[in-house]
């Protein structure tokens, strides 16, 4: 039998299909015996395999992508994971997480779009086929998509993603929206506000951390050093009218303790109960968008800021990463 001739052509028709290389597109060609659609389902076996074999690895690089459409009115984050980071820096990868993510945002969740159709396959079965390209595992490790009456978007260095959306249209929102979505990014935010909290989880998270101070106290104290703080509360949603009214009073004993005038504790007064705050509420600074210190300016919260762009909210906002 004469062996099968495959064309250059061919081979280079398969290679930009799959994005295998070029003695693996060859060598299923020749197995198929010319039969193109058979070459594909040899590669995608090939992944098959090797996906099976390195099912227990990490894929904790990769690459992060966000898309917003032309409306920006909806956007998707997804992180594209491997298990190396040469692997996620090389440009055929990142262009593969970009295509990704073009096809994710017209879907509406993470099932949707694994199933979803990629030229003529599914992207669930896309990634098997590109693990058998590149030799390591391949995965969506996060899918987050939003809608708002204006949605941005901010990436760092392809590690991290970030999508906010704006309540309203306004002027320079292109500006706002991205300042916020770098604030995402870098701080990581949770919650939009400490409305948002669960009781049960404010109550647990207190405990914790109070216990870990304390402890952290008892060492402080054996080597002769200050103390740190324990705080009472870590949330505004934990400080009634009641509890700052008692606050009050306790700052007000304190500035008579003092031999502080009356007639200047009005002056005083605000200063204290803002530290009291800013002491009592660590939690919703570190997880609550709005009362985190902005980070393009460390005398204001996101709140203030966002305040001077007149009528418009932060409406909702996704974040995801490597890892």
């Amino acid at each position: 039998m004469e062996p099968v001739k495959i064309s250059a052509a061919d081979v280079k028709k398969l290679r930009e299909a799959t994005g295998a290389g070029m003695m693996d597109c060859k060598k299923a060609l020749v197995e198929a015996v010319g039969d193109f659609d058979k070459a594909i389902d040899i590669l995608r076996k090939k992944g098959q395999k090797i996906a099976a074999k390195r099912a227990d690895r990490d894929s904790t690089e990769g690459v992060a992508v966000t898309k917003i459409n032309d409306r920006k009115t909806s956007g998707v984050a997804i992180v594209l994971a491997c298990e190396t980071d040469f692997v996620g820096k090389n440009e055929s990868f990142v262009a593969l997480g970009s295509q990704f993510a073009d096809i994710a945002l017209h879907t509406e969740n993470k099932e949707a779009f694994l199933a979803a159709d990629f030229g003529g396959m599914t992207v669930a079965d896309k990634l098997i086929e590109q693990t058998g390209v590149i030799g390591e595992k391949l995965e969506i490790t996060a899918f987050e998509k939003i809608e708002a009456a204006y949605v941005g978007a901010y990436t760092h260095i392809g590690k991290i993603a970030a999508l906010v959306g704006l309540s309203a249209v306004i002027d320079n929102a292109e500006t706002l929206v991205k300042d916020l979505a770098m604030q995402v990014a870098s701080m990581g935010a949770t919650s939009l506000s400490y409305k948002d909290f669960d009781p049960a989880f404010v109550a647990a998270e207190t405990e914790a951390r109070i216990a870990v101070i304390e402890k952290d106290n008892i060492e402080l104290g054996r080597l002769g050093k200050t103390l740190k703080n324990v705080p009472q509360f870590i949330s505004m949603s934990q400080l009634s009218d009641a509890i700052l009214a008692t606050a009050e009073e306790a700052a007000k004993a304190e500035l008579a303790a003092e031999g502080k005038p009356e007639k200047i504790w009005d002056r005083i007064l605000p200063g204290k109960m803002e530290r009291f705050i800013a002491d009592n509420t660590t939690l919703d600074m570190e997880q609550c968008l709005l009362d985190q210190t902005f980070i393009k300016d460390e005398k204001k919260n996101v709140a203030t800021y966002v305040k001077t762009y007149g009528d418009v909210e932060v409406s909702t906002f996704k974040r995801v990463t490597l890892g």
